[in-house]
């Protein structure tokens, strides 16, 4: 196989197919990692799904179950939604971010290095530096991973908690972690929401899916300068998320792109400020038989040279399952096309795409 040398001489031109030897789901598409001069097509009329989150949390029987009908179908088709009616306030999404350029802009180099991601179980942890996401993606990114670990949550049986462990600036894991329990507050409904959807029992993740597995990302794209641009790389190239679904805050900068596997054309998806988007991923689709996609996504260029000059930050919640858990096909969904097997092997062997074929670990 090859090594880190080889994968990156490839270039963000290359496509998936490179690299499908990793691949745990099937995923037949194939696409260039960026976006550049192969003049991809994109469907300007396709509109995400926006579904109505408070039907779910607040309304009758009848509202819980036209949501799961209305998610299930949005996510059938693309992977993909718009969540509003979610009832998480703006001005927490807005703290959040302000604590996230104070950490990217405020924090010297050689600090954030002391934080340099390493494997705690099955998920990179810690601060990647610029075009460093990956071993094949020369992202014009800076990234920073916290897991369930890395925020004082009382989890009983916990060690004690040390926020200088995990946090150059100490004082904003309160901020990040109101986050993070206002998304966790959401994993186990909406969870229920799509096992409805499915035709299976809407409980059957209830224990897995309680003091949940999570990754909260924290990602910083800094201005494009005019060598990025005529290097053709993109903010961040092309992929899959790993996890069983991502809650993402509507970012305030263009730039995210779907795949709409059905036409193979690119949607740009434009969701209204405080809304939360929300995609499947391998997770998902392992269990739901290919019913629900891990769809293709990326973040590019805006279109407005002006707006390639203001960073743009987001802060995707990638919702795992434990290590030790099991992934096997939900009943009710056909012949299974996937044995059951466990997350960790599942899920590194997925990544070590990204971190070098020695991150894989086995059964």
């Amino acid at each position: 196989m090859p090594g880190t040398g080889d994968r990156q001489a490839q270039g963000p031109f290359v496509t998936n197919q490179a690299y499908t030897r990793y691949d745990q789901v099937e995923k037949k598409q194939e696409y260039h990692l960026a976006e550049g001069a192969h003049q991809e097509a994109f469907d300007e009329d396709y509109r995400i799904r926006t579904c109505d989150l408070g039907r779910l949390l607040h309304g009758s029987a009848a509202d819980r179950a036209a949501f799961a009908a209305d998610l299930g179908a949005a996510l059938r088709d693309i992977g993909f939604a718009i969540l509003e009616g979610h009832g998480i306030a703006e001005e927490l999404y807005r703290d959040a971010e302000g604590a996230l350029v104070e950490i990217f802009e405020g924090v010297p180099l050689e600090e954030k290095l002391r934080y340099r991601a390493a494997r705690f179980g099955s998920v990179n942890q810690g601060y990647f530096p610029i075009k460093e996401t990956s071993d094949i993606h020369p992202d014009l990114v800076e990234g920073w991973v916290f897991c369930r670990r890395a925020f004082d949550l009382g989890d009983p049986g916990a060690p004690p908690f040390r926020a200088e462990a995990f946090w150059p600036r100490p004082a904003k894991e309160p901020v990040f972690r109101r986050l993070c329990q206002a998304h966790e507050a959401l994993i186990l409904p909406l969870m229920q929401s799509l096992l409805q959807s499915l035709g299976c029992d809407p409980h059957l993740y209830d224990g897995r899916l309680t003091r949940t597995n999570f990754g909260q990302r924290l990602n910083y794209y800094p201005p494009v300068t005019a060598a990025d641009e005529a290097g053709g790389g993109g903010r961040m190239l092309g992929h899959e998320d790993v996890d069983l679904f991502t809650f993402l805050p509507a970012p305030r900068v263009e730039g995210l792109q779907v795949l709409h596997r059905a036409n193979m054309k690119w949607i740009r998806l434009d969701a209204p400020p405080g809304s939360i988007i929300l995609n499947t991923g391998d997770y998902m689709q392992r269990i739901s038989n290919d019913v629900l996609p891990s769809t293709t996504h990326r973040v590019s260029l805006p279109r407005d040279p002006e707006a390639r000059r203001t960073p743009r930050i987001s802060l995707p919640m990638a919702v795992y399952l434990w290590e030790d858990e099991v992934l096997e096909v939900l009943p009710g969904l056909g012949a299974p096309k996937y044995p059951p097997v466990q997350a960790l092997p599942f899920h590194t062997r997925i990544t070590s795409k990204y971190y070098g074929d020695d991150y894989a670990v086995t059964e």
